[in-house]
């Protein structure tokens, strides 16, 4: 269940999750805001659910929106919270028509303010209104029994310059606070070592005052017209609590590491505070709209389980891409893998899957359970609900020794059944493969007619989609030479495909027997232009189809000067 990218409405997909099954949500639906700035990917997954979401104004937006977080309710763990991040458009429609109704007014933590930027620029007409630098990320728990864990900013040095002034002897360095009480007690006003009490009244007893001075944790000034002040050590600090407004975590610069060029890209820090706050290590967190994937990442990478949805094929193949980049080779998740999940599988993956991964997974694709152990099973890979075998075959064109020695295995697996199963006119067996001969359909055809005996011949894409992966050629043209010796280069990608090509990916430095990290993401052109040292470059390019199927061409590339040879 956990650790997969889906391609689909999250609606759909999250109806057939169990419910109480997640402990951390984050969403970031598209705001109601301007129709262009909504259609980010632009694929037909996203242009649809676009206009299913403006069919009627606020009130039709609210009702898309609604019944997604009345599914995230169910699935929700007792212990589990939600985050739902939105803007100024309809966050007060957000709140009270869905979240206060779904959750209740009494699970609401709180509404956290991220200001995404310290200014926004004035147009060349005059305003009349303030300018907008916030959104809003709303908190809320499904109950009491939430789980949280405090935590602390770690923006602190800006914080220790200005304060921690002060070094001990043994190299400790700490600050000054105050010891004035806010309130006059009777018990607070006495005077230490000469230094009378402030006006108010010291803010700890005379025994405490002995205590913390033996300790060293008082600073007591030589000139007894000066104030006895409380030594903060910095080692002893944390740092500040985390409160409502987060004004410390910046949104990502044109520059920054983590840009891959989506719009409406979170920073990593903003999420990590999110499922540091609100989740434990080995916790499920879902994001129902995984955009550029930042959720999915960081949850990996801070050791929890995840699931990532959404209706874009781009958007799920570009977080594929951002994750296998970032994380080591072999995984650094929870469950050590993940899956994604299409519309459409690719049949030559399929047909090149581990044998026993594949007769699992197929077997549970097509309703029934898988055997457990990979050896001993006589030819059954697996039975139906009722107990009726299967078995997979791994390749096209089965022939009719396959039926032969299926229809002996059957028999010998559960006599009794057998009989009963030809008795009720019901298949005996099913077998599974990418396609049979003629001779297979032949002999089934036969046992049907001579002796009323039923196998029944499955084919792969009866049970899935599949697809053919796209087509992909890859062309270079010089473009001239730099005066330190480096040759321009276009290289051209061409991509062919039923579905329609959706985008190119560039790994232009890749490491053979490594996995695809590509430096450029998303490319919609399929044209790139380099300069090139003399020497030898692996070029590798991606191609993505609308069916979320992919290709990828790998060519040597070497450069002597103007000479290219590939």
């Amino acid at each position: 269940m956990c650790n997969k990218l889906v391609l689909g409405d999250n609606l759909e997909v999250m109806k057939s999750m169990p419910s109480e099954s997640v402990d951390l949500i984050y969403l970031d639906p598209p705001f109601f805001s301007n129709r262009n700035y909504e259609v980010i990917w632009g694929d037909k997954g996203e242009v649809r659910s676009f206009e299913d979401r403006w069919a009627g104004g606020v009130e039709n937006y609210i009702k898309w929106l609604k019944v997604r977080v009345i599914e995230m309710h169910r699935i929700l763990k007792s212990t589990g919270s939600i985050y739902l991040h939105c803007d100024w458009h309809a966050d007060a429609y957000i709140r009270v028509m869905i979240l206060d109704e779904i959750f209740g007014y009494k699970n609401f933590k709180n509404m956290i303010i991220w200001k995404r930027k310290n200014s926004v620029g004035q147009s060349n007409v005059k305003s009349k209104q303030f300018g907008y630098n916030i959104d809003t990320i709303y908190f809320y728990a499904k109950s009491k029994k939430n789980t949280f864990n405090t935590l602390f900013t770690e923006s602190r040095e800006k914080y220790i310059e200005q304060f921690f002034t002060h070094q001990e002897e043994d190299g400790r360095v700490y600050r000054l606070a105050t010891l004035t009480s806010p309130s006059p007690r009777a018990n607070l006003m006495y005077e230490y070592k000469g230094h009378k009490p402030p006006p108010k009244g010291w803010a700890i007893s005379l025994e405490k005052m002995k205590e913390w001075d033996a300790s060293g944790k008082i600073f007591i000034p030589d000139d007894v017209n000066k104030r006895i002040q409380r030594k903060i050590y910095l080692d002893d600090v944390q740092g500040q609590l985390v409160q409502t407004i987060w004004d410390d975590i910046s949104v990502i610069s044109p520059s920054s590491k983590e840009r891959i060029g989506y719009p409406t890209q979170k920073p990593v820090a903003l999420l990590e505070r999110i499922i540091k706050a609100s989740s434990n290590e080995g916790d499920i967190v879902l994001d129902p709209f995984v955009g550029g994937g930042t959720t999915i990442v960081v949850a990996d990478e801070l050791n929890r389980r995840w699931i990532g949805i959404d209706q874009s094929v781009q958007a799920i193949k570009v977080s594929q891409m951002r994750f296998n980049k970032v994380r080591a080779p072999y995984g650094n998740s929870a469950v050590n893998s993940y899956t994604v999940q299409l519309y459409k599988y690719d049949i030559e993956d399929l047909q090149s899957k581990d044998p026993f991964e594949f007769e699992r997974w197929i077997i549970t694709q097509f309703g029934g359970v898988a055997n457990a152990k990979q050896r001993g099973d006589s030819g059954i890979d697996g039975k139906t609900a009722d107990n009726t075998p299967i078995q997979v075959k791994q390749s096209k064109n089965i022939g009719r020794n396959v039926i032969d020695n299926f229809l002996s295995a059957v028999k010998r697996n559960d006599k009794q059944q057998f009989e009963q199963n030809i008795k009720d006119k019901k298949p005996v067996g099913f077998i599974i493969a990418f396609s049979f001969s003629k001779g297979a359909v032949e002999e089934v055809a036969r046992l049907e007619n001579s002796d009323k005996l039923v196998i029944k011949l499955v084919r792969v894409d009866e049970i899935i989609e599949v697809g053919n992966r796209p087509k992909l050629t890859i062309d270079f043209s010089e473009k001239g030479k730099n005066t330190d010796g480096d040759v321009t280069i276009e290289i051209t990608a061409t991509g062919d495909s039923k579905a329609g090509v959706e985008f190119f990916s560039w790994d232009l430095n890749y490491d053979e027997g490594t996995l695809f990290k590509p430096d450029i993401m998303r490319d919609t052109t399929g044209k790139v232009e380099r300069a090139f040292a003399p020497g030898e470059y692996n070029i590798a390019c991606k191609v993505v189809d609308a069916d979320g199927l992919e290709n990828v061409e790998i060519v040597k590339l070497r450069v002597n000067g103007f000479v290219l040879r590939v």
